[in-house]
């Protein structure tokens, strides 16, 4: 290996493992003293990339002479901002004085890049951001194109939410020196094919979505309203999603990915752009930007956080994905492995749903209802992943599986029971049954969890087609143990296949009754 092969391992792996491994700001990268990893070309790599290197002891002095590195503390981000004041100043009086000669201010050039690499270690001390306003410097940040990497840590949604009184003191001094327009000022004359004036475009639109204004009540109130314009109107959905809506209530939603709500006003906000998002897929086209603006891998990412969010990420993996619109959706789950997170919360119901009002049952069907969305949309190798999670550590979701088909059944067959008793009363008191009575019933059934019951059903009954003997002879074993019957799990099957596609076309309803009553037969 040389040291070009060296640089493109580096390239292809280093940042891919650094978030991955959700490694803070301020990363040390070590290396040793192998050929490779010492010509110039590995070192101006190195810089060009701003890895924080570890200088190898062989190049270190004797330790006789090994000076303490000076602890960064509040005198030493002081002296550290006042030599950034020098150097810049001197640079701009070089440039003013040698305006057509770069030799003469190349150096101090170079001085001023390196004091702006060290407070690179600033973004590491929120607390001690308030020094940049009182020293004077954002001014001077501002002024130059080539810290707006060092603006993009500074203002890193993690780093402000470590100390929110030192990123208020920042942001309210960038944005009073009217950080925006300088930004997109210094945007358009960049060049997105130069490597490094593509970074510059990536800090640059990652600092505008980190200094976002915080929560007020204008923002509750927009939730609310948008909330209700997308609740049942689809020309309005289409609109949105025409709009880039999709990608700007992802944007939005982002923020809880991994931070929780400081308030309950702005939980209630999360809440009503959830619903929001929700509505918008009920269209296929919104689908498919939610697909493209990788709506998909932020519902995973908040689903393994176990933040406030999880619960309603969930929802909204729900609705993107049910139905043959969430095909492709389904698709791409399983491709960012999302198999590997909904199985634990199909294996475990959280217990700490009550700050969201989520229950018990409403998470046991929006995961029951993804992994029956993923059972009817998967195909070829998807598919086989799916069934083989199935057959993990000996079958042990298929008894999950059994063990809620046993609770819901009975929660089912005591809310029919108390009907039954109620419908016996009214018949000998001479009331008559009408449709609207028939239709509460029902609905009284589906709270009891009829829904979920028949959702449970399906998945056992796709498994049961798997062509697995493993899984086939799983179910019907815990069957035959517990006294349950195949009879009971057909009854539940056709009901729900007389009840499917509201919404639908005739077409679909008879394709989708027809494949359902195939599956049942096989079963």
């Amino acid at each position: 290996m040389d040291s070009t092969q060296y640089q493109q391992i580096q390239e292809n792996n280093v940042q891919e493992s650094v978030t991955k491994l959700k490694l803070r700001r301020g990363w040390i990268f070590q290396q040793d003293n192998d050929t490779k990893h010492c010509p110039k070309s590995t070192k101006a790599f190195m810089q060009r990339n701003k890895y924080n290197v570890l200088e190898c002891a062989s190049f270190l002095p004797l330790s006789g002479s090994i000076k303490q590195a000076e602890p960064v503390d509040e005198s030493s981000v002081k002296k550290m901002i006042l030599t950034f004041e020098k150097r810049s100043y001197k640079n701009q009086e070089l440039r003013i004085k040698f305006p057509d000669n770069p030799e003469k201010f190349m150096e101090s050039e170079l001085d001023l890049n390196d004091i702006i690499q060290e407070m690179h270690v600033i973004a590491t001390m929120p607390d001690l951001y308030h020094l940049l306003v009182e020293l004077n410097s954002v001014h001077s940040l501002l002024g130059l194109l080539t810290v707006v990497d060092l603006l993009q840590e500074l203002t890193d949604i993690d780093t402000l939410h470590e100390s929110e009184e030192g990123a208020e003191v920042l942001i309210d001094a960038l944005l009073e020196g009217q950080v925006v327009a300088l930004l997109v000022q210094n945007m358009e004359r960049l060049d997105e094919s130069v490597k490094e004036e593509a970074d510059g475009v990536y800090n640059t639109l990652s600092c505008h979505l980190n200094a976002k204004m915080p929560f007020d009540a204008n923002k509750l109130y927009c939730s609310e309203i948008l909330a209700i314009l997308l609740q049942n109107n689809d020309d309005t959905r289409e609109l949105l999603g025409e709009m880039d809506g999709i990608d700007v209530l992802l944007q939005q939603l982002s923020v809880f990915k991994r931070h929780n709500p400081s308030t309950a006003e702005e939980q209630e906000m999360m809440e009503n752009l959830f619903d929001a998002l929700c509505s918008c897929l009920m269209l296929a086209n919104n689908r498919d930007r939610f697909l493209k603006g990788e709506g998909l891998q932020l519902m995973n990412l908040m689903l393994r956080e176990k933040k406030m969010s999880r619960t309603s990420a969930l929802k909204v993996l729900d609705h993107g994905m049910i139905g043959p619109e969430g095909a492709d959706n389904c698709h791409k789950f399983v491709d960012i492995l999302g198999l590997r997170t909904i199985f634990p919360l199909f294996m475990k119901t959280p217990k700490k749903m009550k700050k969201t009002g989520t229950s018990e049952k409403e998470h046991e069907e929006h995961v029951c209802s993804i992994i029956a969305s993923m059972l009817r949309n998967l195909k070829s190798q998807q598919r086989s992943r799916l069934f083989t999670k199935f057959t993990e550590n000996d079958c042990e979701k298929v008894d999950r599986l059994m063990e809620l088909y046993f609770k819901y059944l009975e929660a089912v067959q005591q809310a029919d029971k108390r009907i039954e008793g109620e419908k016996h009363e009214m018949v000998r008191r001479g009331e008559i049954l009408d449709d609207g009575m028939e239709d509460e019933f029902y609905l009284r059934r589906l709270d009891a969890g009829l829904f979920v019951l028949q959702l449970i059903c399906y998945i056992m009954v796709e498994i049961g087609n798997s062509g697995i003997a493993q899984l086939q002879q799983r179910v019907h074993q815990i069957l035959n143990v517990r006294g349950g019957s195949v009879k009971v799990i057909r009854h539940i099957m056709r009901e729900y296949a007389e009840s499917i596609g509201d919404g639908k076309t005739e077409e679909f309803k008879e394709v989708e009754r027809k494949r359902i009553m195939d599956l049942l037969d096989s079963f």
